[in-house]
């Protein structure tokens, strides 16, 4: 049987982006942010909220990178999640990170995290219910110690980090459970 648990945001898993962005001064600055996902071939939307440090750096700069965080690097990730851009000026030095400006659009890549998507800002989309930003992706750069041997990123190599909002605990993906657009293929027999 189940049981009410009342209004509580169930959606699992939720991935952990690293988004990247400068200021006007071309200082790094990077946040974690759960609520973002795929909205397309080519494009990602993150929901970010207005005045947020790194959302006034997109809209500065008209550009920003997400990275996905891992297990090798998840303290740093939660510090980005837990400090404020507005209220610490030295939020990225402090974790002692690495950035190289993208060759294709004005951001930093954090050269720790394995994978980074190169984005353009393409619109800001504000109701009363959500603020959203949304990118075109330009570029993915891969560490080749998560690709596999087609050049594929390896979900199992990449160990990224998930959020659960259940009980604020990250997890771990890697095994996989099955074939997608394959695994309810009897059931189209019936």
């Amino acid at each position: 049987m189940k049981k009410d648990l009342g209004v509580v945001p169930a959606v699992y898993p939720m991935p952990v982006l690293m988004v990247a962005a400068y200021d006007e001064n071309e200082k790094v600055n990077v946040m974690n942010a759960a609520w973002g996902q795929i909205c397309d071939d080519d494009k990602i939307i993150l929901f970010i909220g207005e005045g947020k440090k790194t959302w006034l750096n997109i809209k500065a700069s008209g550009a920003f990178t997400v990275a996905l965080a891992d297990r090798a690097h998840m303290e740093a990730a939660d510090f980005f999640g837990i400090a404020s851009g507005n209220k610490m000026d030295d939020k990225f030095e402090r974790t002692g990170y690495h950035a190289v400006k993208s060759g294709l659009v004005h951001a930093p890549v954090i050269e720790e995290f394995p994978v980074t998507m190169e984005c353009e800002l393409l619109e800001f989309q504000k109701t009363a219910h959500v603020s959203g930003i949304v990118g075109r992706i330009v570029n993915v750069k891969a560490e080749e110690a998560v690709l596999d041997e087609k050049g594929r990123i390896a979900p199992e190599k990449l160990n990224a980090l998930m959020f659960d909002q259940f009980t604020n605990g990250y997890y771990v993906t890697g095994e996989r459970a099955g074939q997608a657009w394959n695994a309810g293929v009897g059931l189209m027999k019936k």
